[in-house]
């Protein structure tokens, strides 16, 4: 599955751009850019796991459901166990969205087209519901998160920003790996024809569980580093319907072509939306939704 995977040329490519940004953000760009990296590359993986699923003809709107998932799982952790260690953190935020993704995974498999964007769509707004009413978990307010380590010694700013990128980079090189492998070159074919597919012999509906698992893994990876980031988390900007239409909004503006098309998207996601709010604090929302028209309808590929 991952031999040869260092010579191939999205991995490579992909790599180099992570490595670009992490010198940018550290060396040369002031901090809120590199806190703009940080988000970006964070939100990558989420959008990576959308376009694994997309890429099958099954588009999600409830994926901050995992992505949320994620990101409390993170704060738990840290509330009741004081584990502020980055990478437990990162494997605790992919660990439990990776679960709620492979129990949720028997029923979404079962349904396709907009049933299956609507039903995880509804998964996602019972769990911003449960939340919101859990006092112990902050209810509205949400829950701090005190800054991430590394063998007992805190990170700073570009500390964490090094270990997000190391992240991305792993989460690449195993996305491409499946992608290339004979599981990820269903992809293609049960978008074509699911049941050409049955007959020859492989089963789609657990080609699909599959992938809904790698995709959960990544989003609640994703908001496990989001949190890391922020140092706060809440229902409003973790689970509400409007970030899991922003994790959308970055698969479409990005595309389908490459695994490195998702962290460009989502970087630039990230310095539209801060220069729109900057320049139209009252209207921003307005120029995110035009730049998605303009993409749709000028760039449909």
């Amino acid at each position: 599955m991952f031999k040869d995977i260092f010579k191939d040329q999205s991995v490579r490519v992909s790599i180099a751009f992570v490595v670009i940004v992490m010198i940018l953000g550290t060396f040369v760009l002031p901090e809120w850019m590199s806190n703009n990296f940080m988000y970006g590359l964070s939100r990558g993986l989420a959008v990576l796991g959308l376009m694994i699923l997309w890429r099958t003809n099954l588009v999600s709107f409830g994926h901050a459901l995992y992505y949320g998932f994620g990101a409390y799982a993170v704060a738990m952790s840290q509330k009741y166990f004081g584990i502020t260690d980055i990478f437990l953190r990162f494997f605790i935020a992919v660990a439990a969205a990776g679960m709620l993704g492979f129990t949720l995974g028997f029923i979404l498999r079962k349904y396709r087209e907009i049933f299956f964007a609507m039903l995880s769509l509804a998964f996602s707004m019972v769990l911003y519901g449960l939340l919101a009413k859990a006092e112990f978990l902050g209810s509205t307010d949400g829950m701090s998160i005190s800054p991430s380590s590394i063998l007992g010694y805190e990170l700073g700013r570009f500390g964490l920003l090094y270990f997000i990128c190391f992240f991305v980079i792993c989460a690449i090189i195993f996305a491409q790996a499946y992608l290339r492998s004979s599981l990820g070159h269903l992809t293609t074919a049960i978008q074509d024809n699911e049941i050409r597919v049955e007959y020859l012999g492989y089963s789609v509906e657990k080609a699909i569980h599959i992938k809904y698992v790698i995709s959960a893994c990544l989003a609640g990876g994703a908001g496990g580093l989001m949190a890391a980031s922020l140092g706060q988390v809440d229902p409003d900007s973790m689970v509400l319907w409007s970030v899991s239409g922003e994790l959308v909004f970055v698969t479409i503006m990005s595309g389908l072509g490459n695994i490195l098309a998702p962290f460009i998207g989502a970087v630039l996601f990230e310095f539209i939306r801060t220069y729109a709010f900057e320049l139209a604090p009252q209207a921003w929302q307005m120029i995110i939704g035009g730049t998605l028209l303009g993409i749709i309808f000028f760039s449909p590929g």
